[in-house]
């Protein structure tokens, strides 16, 4: 399985480039636990950290109904929505079948002193974008 996070040597992190931000340490969020990033435009990413200490960023808001998913139970890759238990891939950013629909997925990496970056643009639009 893949994992979203990216290990880096601090030296060499994300902090250096303006497109990702900092949004704190490793230890910040709980095992099998959430913290929401804010997005000055669009909806909040939820940062999750799973029992195995992976990352993974996406949209916080469920496909069916909204629902936030930071708030969530979080169980091996996956989170169950609290309003009414569709259960979303944290790597694909995929519901579970039966259920359909996604959400966006965002860039997440850490450097080796535990600090955590997001890229406020999701995965799918960083590979769209034209190369400069």
């Amino acid at each position: 399985m893949s994992n979203l996070a990216t290990d880096y040597p601090a030296e060499t992190t994300p902090a250096h480039h303006e497109d990702w931000l900092p949004i704190g340490h490793l230890d910040d969020i709980p095992r099998q636990g959430a913290r929401v990033v804010a997005r000055p435009e669009g909806d909040d990413i939820a940062i999750f950290r799973t029992a195995d200490d992976a990352l993974f960023a996406i949209g916080n808001r469920c496909p069916h109904q909204g629902g936030p998913l930071d708030q969530g139970l979080v169980h091996g890759h996956r989170v169950t929505c609290p309003l009414h238990g569709w259960r979303i891939q944290l790597e694909q950013g995929e519901a579970v079948a039966p259920d359909q629909g996604c959400v966006p997925r965002f860039p997440i990496r850490r450097d080796d002193r535990g600090n955590l970056y997001v890229r406020l643009t999701p995965v799918d639009a960083v590979k769209d974008a034209p190369e400069t």
